[in-house]
């Protein structure tokens, strides 16, 4: 009985860890629109968290081929799926994460950002923004169970 609760407590603990890292599968939210728009995955490399978009849901008029035609650089033209769009990305808290930047496929354009956990892990708090954090906007993206 002893070693059940050891392991349950050991479950728990990890369980409560993964749902204070903002590592994983996210659903984005529009914030202009209010919908669903695509599925990222957040992970860290040394230390710092990147975010690639997975998956782009399909709204009416959108260029099937997904590609980020508004993008500058080597990103030119080239397929949101598989896409960078989060980088740079260290932990301040437990909850918070700033320092690195964030790209709007939809303009190409690249923003500082800052990242919180919010209701115990089950969103992600997004602020995009250009000089200080008041000047920008934010999203609330939706962890993917």
């Amino acid at each position: 009985m002893r070693h059940w609760l050891v392991a349950a407590g050991m479950l728990w603990s990890v369980m409560a860890s993964a749902a204070q890292s903002p590592t994983g599968l996210w659903r984005t939210i529009d914030d202009e629109t209010g919908k669903e728009r695509s599925i990222v995955r957040v992970f860290e490399v040394n230390g710092e968290l990147q975010g690639v978009v997975e998956k782009i849901i399909d709204r009416p008029g959108d260029d099937p081929a997904h590609l980020c035609k508004k993008c500058e650089g080597d990103r030119k033209d080239k397929p949101v799926i598989g896409m960078a769009i989060l980088w740079g990305l260290k932990k301040k808290s437990d909850t918070e994460y700033a320092g690195g930047q964030i790209m709007d496929p939809k303009n190409g354009k690249i923003f500082r950002c800052k990242l919180k956990l919010i209701e115990q892990g089950k969103k992600l708090e997004v602020r995009g923004y250009i000089g200080v954090s008041l000047i920008g906007r934010s999203q609330v993206w939706l962890r993917e169970e």
